[in-house]
């Protein structure tokens, strides 16, 4: 009877086992995801970063516009006072 009990019940590892094997196993999975990565090529790296640059300087121009439009409307208003 006393032997039953002692093979129902199982040891765990220690926390800093238990911790390390958690950590050695999210490392993998991040390595092993990370090989399924397609990486872009140079090309696609420097057309993505000119087209966001070119869409920066857009919006900038655009938001300078309405600035710049606002800013005399507002001149002009207050001109009439």
């Amino acid at each position: 009877m006393a032997q039953v009990a002692n093979t129902k019940k199982e040891k765990k590892d220690n926390f800093f086992k238990r911790a390390g094997k958690k950590i050695v196993g999210f490392f993998k999975g991040i390595f092993s995801e990370l090989k399924k990565v397609t990486w872009p090529t140079k090309r696609d790296v420097i057309i993505g970063t000119l087209s966001v640059l070119a869409f920066c300087l857009v919006v900038g121009g655009i938001i300078w516009l309405a600035d710049f439009g606002l800013d005399s409307l507002m001149r002009l208003i207050t001109r009439f006072k």
